[in-house]
């Protein structure tokens, strides 16, 4: 068969550590089916994200530009309308650009107000969906997203028999203590305790699965897919049997010194005593998130397992390129931080996977490239 690339398939992880890959080289975090995929494309070692913030580094993915450039300079700061994206640059040739998962867009009701477009429009809705259609959007905070504060996810939930206002926190994201009592996934403290959801039932293999039903049915058009998951992103917590996959021994060594809080910078000193990387700091917290963590990633990569067999049993793998990123890293407790928001290496550095059908690639497959690559780059 000629291989030639008809679709793309666009998958970004939230908050994803590039050294938590086994093909980036962690030692205990098997990832086989990203190790598979490197092999057959190549690894990008020195891939930088925009900004360590989760929609503005979204924003920059998606146009190519520079965050001072496309405006949307922290979360639910809308993209500009009328800013081109991936969607919008692949459209006019023919190419049904989708989402399945997160994008951490907010509309920009004002500036379609301006220039008169309805929201509820096709071209309002893509806009608010920074260009793609929206086979199924969730950003995961629900309800604090202020995007949908009743997603099908948590339809699904319900279906399936977990029961409550909000069953995507008080089961998906929730867990219970040795009394029974019922306790947020929010809490660090909590992470190295299962989820109360069965694994099958929680949010990768659900979205998984969604991103699957888009390829099933999208017939002979050419697609792109951006199938953009929600973990591992705080709440850092899994299902069994991810939960006591890992233990702190397979952890990486907690990076941090001191002197890095001796009369540190002011914004440095600020984000030091913001409360999450305060509650980092703390003598067993990280303990208590790291098998919470590494167990969501062994989880992306066990499903990821799923859609590239599912791919390959249709004979789309000869004809379907495939970006694997992340929209940010994570600080774990390195420098003394938790979450994101500055620019140490934890967490602008991002995995890239790229893998490519075309014969005119096969040179480069197995190979890895140490030239600076920007998430600009991509689109």
């Amino acid at each position: 068969m000629t291989r030639s690339v008809k679709n793309v398939l666009f998958i970004m992880c939230d908050q994803l550590r590039a050294d938590h890959l086994s093909c980036f080289g962690h030692p205990a975090l098997k990832t086989p089916n990203l190790d598979a995929l490197a092999r057959k494309g190549m690894i990008f070692d020195r891939a930088y994200v925009q900004s360590p913030v989760c929609g503005p580094s979204r924003m920059s993915y998606y146009t190519g530009r520079y965050v001072h450039a496309h405006g949307a300079s922290w979360n639910f700061v809308p993209l500009k309308a009328g800013e081109m994206t991936i969607g919008d640059h692949l459209r006019p040739l023919g190419v049904r650009s989708v989402l399945v998962g997160k994008t951490h867009m907010r509309a920009d009701l004002a500036g379609m107000s301006r220039l008169g477009i309805d929201p509820n429009s096709m071209i309002g809705v893509r806009i608010a969906e920074c260009g793609f259609d929206p086979y199924e959007r969730d950003d995961g905070i629900h309800p604090y997203s202020g995007h949908d504060p009743d997603p099908a996810y948590n339809t699904y939930l319900r279906e399936q028999g977990f029961d409550g206002d909000n069953p995507w926190e008080s089961w998906a994201n929730s867990t219970v203590d040795d009394a029974g009592h019922l306790r947020s996934g929010w809490f660090l403290k909590y992470s190295n305790r299962p989820a109360r959801v069965p694994d099958e039932h929680s949010e990768t293999p659900y979205i998984t699965r969604r991103a699957m039903d888009f390829i099933a049915g999208a017939g002979d058009q050419p697609w792109c897919l951006h199938l953009s998951y929600i973990k591992p992103h705080w709440p850092y917590i899994v299902p069994e049997p991810y939960a006591s996959m890992y233990g702190q021994d397979d952890a990486l060594p907690v990076v941090r010194s001191e002197r890095e809080r001796q009369d540190p910078h002011p914004l440095y000193r600020a984000m030091m005593n913001h409360r999450v990387s305060r509650t980092f700091s703390r003598e067993g917290v990280r303990e208590a998130v790291m098998p919470g963590y590494m167990g969501l990633i062994k989880q992306i990569d066990d499903q990821l397992g799923r859609l590239f067999a599912f791919l390959e049993d249709r004979g789309l793998m000869e004809n379907t390129m495939i970006v694997f990123t992340s929209d940010h890293g994570d600080y774990l407790g390195d420098h003394w931080m938790g979450e994101k928001d500055l620019f140490h290496e934890p967490v602008i550095r991002a995995p890239l996977i790229v893998y490519d059908p075309d014969p005119r690639a096969d040179a480069t497959r197995g190979t890895r490239c140490d030239a600076l690559v920007e998430a600009v780059d991509v689109a």
